[in-house]
């Protein structure tokens, strides 16, 4: 039985690559269950005793762009770290993912850009959006533990610092993935992270 269920897992995962090259490559709606059963090497099937349809089988797809951002919050929480140190572990962590984790970064590179958002998705947008709402949180709080610790200078409030942090990290990744020739992400993480930090320093 225990063997049944790691074969299972296997096939599971199977499809979830397949899926994931494949939307990355051609889109969400040019893609068909045939398609990526065809490059699993499997028959509908399997993909049919794992997953209720192809919106589910998406779901699980961008699951690996959302789970490794949700962990990453829980972990920077869970160091209890001094607040600008939780602000960098996380800004330097974003990158790392997009360099390190293949799933992660085609999964982003599928939401952000091979996508037709449609009520149809109306969970994973639901989930997306909370994920959003609980890094901005996040920053906003460990911002605002820094400016009265002074380590960030007081003036503008914690949450638009929080969001220019965010949509900065979004933007430099909404490129990257747009246009991955125009810069090389791995030679420039760490100005990036640099910059992001010392905006957050500035008067």
């Amino acid at each position: 039985m225990r063997r049944t269920k790691e074969e299972a897992e296997q096939t599971r995962l199977k499809i979830i690559a397949a899926a994931l090259d494949l939307f990355s490559r051609n889109g969400y709606s040019n893609t068909t269950l045939a398609m990526i059963a065809q490059a699993a090497g499997f028959s509908r099937g399997p993909i049919y005793w794992h997953f209720k349809n192809k919106d589910e089988l998406y779901e699980a797809v961008l699951g690996y762009s959302q789970t490794p951002l949700e962990q990453l919050v829980q972990d920077c929480l869970a160091r209890e770290a001094e607040p600008l140190a939780a602000i960098e572990h996380f800004v330097r962590q974003w990158f790392a993912l997009l360099l390190t984790n293949k799933w992660h970064r085609q999964s982003f590179e599928i939401l952000l850009n091979k996508t037709e958002l449609t009520a149809d998705m109306a969970s994973t947008l639901k989930r997306e959006r909370q994920l959003t709402r609980q890094m901005v949180q996040f920053l906003s709080r460990e911002i605002a533990a820094a400016q009265a610790a002074g380590h960030i200078p007081p003036g503008p409030p914690a949450e638009p610092l929080a969001l220019m942090v965010y949509a900065t990290l979004m933007g430099l990744t909404h490129t990257w993935l747009f246009s991955p020739k125009l810069f090389s992400l791995k030679e420039q993480a760490g100005f990036f992270s640099e910059r992001v930090m010392a905006l957050l320093r500035c008067p």
